[in-house]
């Protein structure tokens, strides 16, 4: 299967568990995989054979960046990613999407903590 794949979009949001989290933010990385059919974008150069991952990132950005509809888990907002991604481009075909969350509040050292989901 043929695969866009976008890695290490960082973006800046206000969720999770806890009221400081919500409150003062903190840092997110989001890794996409999509998995589609290319070879007619591939044939003709055609951007309207593909997604744009442009708009992906951009989509994601809102989503992940939105202050007004925070989400307690990592899960909720992964879920949330993947829906909307499913419900705009009907060409996907599977969708692998991690969300990281490295700053979480975790009483210990560790590098990251995240999420994946598959669809």
């Amino acid at each position: 299967m043929d695969r866009i794949t976008l890695t290490g979009m960082e973006f800046f949001g206000y969720h999770g568990v806890l009221p400081e989290e919500n409150k003062l933010g903190q840092r997110f990385v989001v890794d996409l995989v999509l998995e589609l059919d290319l070879h007619q974008a591939g044939l003709n150069d055609d951007l309207n054979a593909t997604i744009n991952y442009a708009e992906v990132y951009q989509e994601v950005r809102e989503l992940v960046e939105d202050a007004h509809k925070p989400m307690k888990t990592i899960e909720a907002l992964a879920e949330l990613i993947v829906s909307m991604l499913w419900t705009k481009y009907s060409m996907l075909e599977h969708i692998t999407i991690t969300v990281h969350k490295p700053g979480a509040p975790v009483a210990g050292v560790f590098r990251d903590v995240s999420v994946t989901l598959e669809r």
